[in-house]
């Protein structure tokens, strides 16, 4: 057995799509998009946004517990409780030093951070709790989740804008490879539906203000405007392939190839060209010895911008040319900034698992210059031998991801 082959064992999601991995999996297939109106928005330009829906922390996780943690540490929580049960481990029994947490977060306690702000403003410092810090703080769903679970490994916050959940799975699957540990827990959360957040991201001009809100996530359109802002957590439990065979686990994919890169160009707008993000890609496939003929499916990036969605297009038709099935799930979903790499790195595991890729919703016309072979309407059963994820953030972060049965 390969000393340094790495598998996916727990699979774990709070998405706008579903809470758990199948109810999530389920509307995705569906392509019904997410997108709805925020009352907490409601006097700002963008007053929509995708949440999770019916997201009850307390009695999710107890209400003494969801008290004292940030909406983005929830959602971790709740992600990697179940990915844990999936791959039926027991915390109280496995050996803490050789257990990594490694979660990522674009922007971490925004909610906490913003509420604590109002205080201090309206009501005076007396009136900050002193829990401000230790719940916003972004390194907090790691030390939080390594708390819970008495994992006593590394234990890693990763801040690659909305790249941070595929870099996070990255850099945890570098961290097994190394020997370091045999298990990890890693993904993303975000939750920054908020006024400030929603607020700035619409003063950049990056969000969509379509009407109807339902058609305003559109990968790959022609008459794409903007991303749709949305939050939620994506985690897996990962393991060196040799501990997952000792205890008869079962593998839901190999975890084949990682690449990371960047774009040194621009802040916020790609290289136009899209060489850091080609760049990550051909790690990618270098590092999981395949070939670019290899990939039968790619679960884009697709922000539904117009200079991310024809960039991103662009390098994947020059890589892979047209063979692979494309699919953007932010139609569904909307875009969840840290947590958009770890939760879309479970769907494309879930369409190598079940041979069936999702459809990108709200995609009727490809934009100028986009030829690939985009998945529309229904979704679209493939025998997938190997599959890409990709992830692109502000500051020019990429990261890609090869996944395989």
């Amino acid at each position: 057995m390969d000393g340094t082959a790495v598998v996916v064992t727990g699979l774990g999601l709070v998405t706008p799509a579903g809470i758990g991995v199948a109810s999530s999996w389920e509307r995705v297939l569906a392509g019904k998009p997410t997108a709805t109106r925020i009352p907490e928005l409601s006097q700002l330009p963008v007053d929509f946004a995708c949440p999770v829906p019916n997201f009850d922390a307390a009695a999710l996780l107890s209400r003494r517990t969801a008290w004292r943690l940030d909406r983005y540490v929830q959602f971790a929580l709740v992600a990697a409780r179940e990915a844990i049960q999936d791959a039926d481990l027991h915390p109280g029994t496995w050996e803490g030093t050789r257990v990594a947490i490694v979660i990522g977060t674009g922007i971490g306690g925004a909610g906490t951070t913003e509420t604590q702000y109002s205080n201090l403003r309206d009501l005076g410092p007396h009136k900050i709790s002193p829990l401000a810090l230790p719940m916003a703080l972004p390194n907090m769903a790691a030390g939080q989740l390594a708390i819970e679970l008495a994992a006593t490994g590394p234990n890693l916050g990763v801040n690659t804008a909305c790249a941070s959940g595929a870099t996070a799975i990255g850099v945890a699957r570098d961290l097994l490879r190394a020997g370091t540990v045999d298990i990890a827990l890693a993904g993303g959360t975000e939750a920054v539906i908020t006024p400030y957040y929603v607020s700035a991201f619409a003063r950049m001009g990056a969000l969509s203000t379509r009407h109807p809100l339902e058609t305003a996530s559109r990968p790959f359109d022609t008459a794409r405007d903007g991303f749709v802002m949305a939050e939620g957590a994506g985690m897996v439990v990962l393991e060196t392939a040799r501990h997952a065979h000792d205890r008869r686990a079962r593998i839901h994919a190999h975890l084949l190839g990682y690449g990371a890169s960047a774009d040194a160009h621009h802040v916020t707008s790609p290289d136009p060209e899209g060489r850091g993000a080609e760049q990550a890609i051909r790690a990618a496939l270098a590092d999981a010895g395949v070939s670019p003929n290899d990939i039968d499916h790619v679960n884009a990036h697709g922000t539904s911008t117009p200079l991310n969605d024809i960039t991103e297009a662009q390098v994947i038709h020059r890589v892979l040319g047209t063979g692979p099935a494309v699919t953007s799930t932010k139609g569904t979903t909307g875009h969840s900034l840290g947590a958009a790499g770890a939760i879309e790195s479970i769907y494309t595991i879930l369409a190598v698992q079940h041979s069936l890729i999702p459809p990108t919703a709200n995609l009727h016309e490809p934009g100028p210059g986009i030829e690939v072979d985009l998945v529309t309407g229904e979704p679209r059963r493939r025998k997938i031998t190997a599959a890409l994820n990709n992830s692109f953030g502000f500051g020019g972060h990429n990261a890609a991801l090869i996944m395989s049965t």
